[in-house]
């Protein structure tokens, strides 16, 4: 296997944000990977993220990656079983509703109608492979609208 570059990426904007959202896509954790910090004010979530960044091979590749954001000053959720840390949980995107400049709220919409929400004093997050990648069981598919 030839060495993989983990990825690190830095959202400041909602376009940063999208980028992020993109690498993302189809990443599935466990409910207790996440963590919200009132104090710090800091939310952190550890993904197995599907590398799309490694081409179109047949299975691809997964890796450990963790998604570090600043100014939290609220989370809240729906649909998600808060009670179950092993629960599992797909990402679908993240993306960013404005509110009073520069803050918002950061929304990541998972498959099955799940969501959560952090509002957030601006966009200040962080994305950074945390492991070494290993063979992915398959590869995500996504239907096609015809």
């Amino acid at each position: 296997m030839a060495r993989r570059q983990p990825i690190r990426l830095a959202a400041e904007d909602a376009d940063d944000l999208s980028v992020i959202s993109a690498a993302l896509q189809d990443a599935v954790a466990q409910l207790g990977d996440f963590s919200a910090d009132r104090r710090a004010r800091r939310f952190t979530a550890v993904f197995n993220r599907f590398r799309w960044e490694d081409g179109k091979g047949a299975q691809g590749w997964r890796t450990r990656s963790a998604l570090d954001v600043s100014g939290v000053l609220k989370v809240q959720s729906k649909r998600l079983k808060q009670d179950s840390p092993e629960a599992i949980v797909s990402l679908l995107s993240l993306s960013f509703q404005p509110g009073e400049a520069p803050g918002g709220e950061i929304l990541f919409a998972f498959s099955g109608g799940g969501e959560l929400r952090l509002e957030v004093e601006c966009i200040d997050a962080l994305l950074v492979d945390v492991s070494e990648p290993w063979p992915a069981k398959s590869r995500p598919k996504h239907e096609t609208g015809k």
